[in-house]
């Protein structure tokens, strides 16, 4: 509750900056790109205040309305969170000392509630219920406000049923691209590796089996060091084979499902690993695969980067969607762009349509929400 009210008094104050800056740069918010970019940031307040995810881009005609909006109603707001809170200032630091005032340049008038002061221990009383009724109304009717704001701010900005249509057609335009790109980099990096690596101990094989078959009637010692050599090979191959056919499909969900690979993935980890247990149900093999990728390249880059010290995995299904949040207490500033981990997974999930949300502030923590559809 103290975090609403603060979280709310700071929206408000906000909101009457903004508002005033909306005002003042009314002509240069007619251009699209400044009145979407200020929209867009808007938009993202006003859903970190209500705790909301914000997708979807509305379009230009919602932005202008959205800044005349703004003025006309964050205007008020604002100034009325600026009165309750100066005030209550007002009354914590000058009705107390009005008894140090000289008796002739005392000030008559220092409540909000228009009560006139003609000695001390009024100034203490009338202080005293001032910052009381103003503390409530900062407590509770304050953060109330902030919501109402906000929740106007998403509901002018919302885009309509046809722009998203469109944003999630360009959306899934572009990931069939990289999921097309994605797989064929994939195939290309398996050949390269049965070629390299599997390929390579076959050959040597059949040369070691060879000689072998050569050597039969004449050298029987050179034979049994050939056979011996040759078995090694075959085991070193099978070993790579192994490997390759693990990054298709991982062998332990098919042996103990998502949850024994989560546990096993817990395990490995150099950091310490809590999850949640939840009850998933039957998952489609391709969403076990994802999720089991995504949570391991998540707790690679936990261990590689966040310097952390716990990690939180919280892994539960509704409404046929498989949510995913990795948390750790690390030193935060996770950057997509710094990395190829988290492009990484942004691209399987983006090719069974589904979202990835990084929050990652200088210090920390680090929470990345990923959510699948299982249909």
């Amino acid at each position: 509750m103290r975090d609403r009210a603060f979280s709310g008094s700071v929206y408000l104050l906000g909101t009457l900056a903004t508002a005033v800056v909306t005002a003042l740069a009314l002509p240069v918010l007619l251009a699209p790109p400044a009145a979407r970019g200020w929209a867009d940031w808007h938009r993202q307040r006003a859903g970190r205040l209500l705790g909301v995810p914000v997708d979807g881009r509305p379009g230009g005609r919602r932005n202008l309305a959205w800044a005349l909006a703004h003025v006309a109603v964050g205007f008020p707001l604002g100034l009325a969170a600026l009165l309750c809170l100066g005030n209550i200032l007002v009354a914590a630091v000058a009705l107390p000392l009005w008894w140090a005032f000289p008796v002739d340049a005392r000030p008559t008038l220092l409540s909000f509630f228009d009560v006139h002061v003609g000695d001390w221990e009024t100034a203490l009383v009338g202080g005293s219920v001032q910052i009381a009724v103003l503390g409530a109304a900062a407590w509770w009717v304050l953060p109330a406000l902030a919501r109402l704001h906000a929740r106007l701010c998403l509901a002018v900005l919302a885009p309509s049923a046809r722009e998203r249509l469109t944003e999630r057609v360009d959306v899934l335009t572009r990931s069939r691209v990289g999921v097309v790109d994605a797989h064929g980099a994939e195939l290309q990096r398996i050949e390269r590796d049965l070629h390299d690596g599997t390929q390579a101990r076959l050959v040597a094989i059949a040369m070691q089996l060879g000689m072998a078959r050569e050597s039969l009637a004449d050298d029987p010692d050179t034979v049994a060091a050939l056979l011996a050599q040759a078995h090694e090979t075959a085991e070193e191959a099978m070993v790579e084979l192994r490997a390759v056919l693990q990054t298709i499909y991982p062998p332990i969900l098919a042996d103990r499902g998502l949850d024994g690979a989560l546990t096993a993935l817990a395990a490995r980890s150099s950091v310490p690993v809590h999850i949640e247990p939840a009850d998933l149900g039957a998952l489609p093999a391709t969403v076990e695969a994802v999720a089991y990728y995504v949570i391991a390249e998540a707790l690679t880059n936990v261990a590689k980067h966040a310097a952390a010290t716990r990690v939180a995995l919280r892994i539960e299904r509704a409404d046929d969607v498989l949510s995913i949040e990795v948390i750790d207490d690390g030193r935060g500033g996770a950057d997509e762009a710094r990395g190829t981990g988290i492009a990484g997974i942004c691209r399987r999930v983006a090719a069974l349509d589904g979202t990835v949300r990084l929050d990652s502030p200088p210090g920390g923590p680090t929470t990345l929400a990923v959510r699948i559809p299982c249909v």
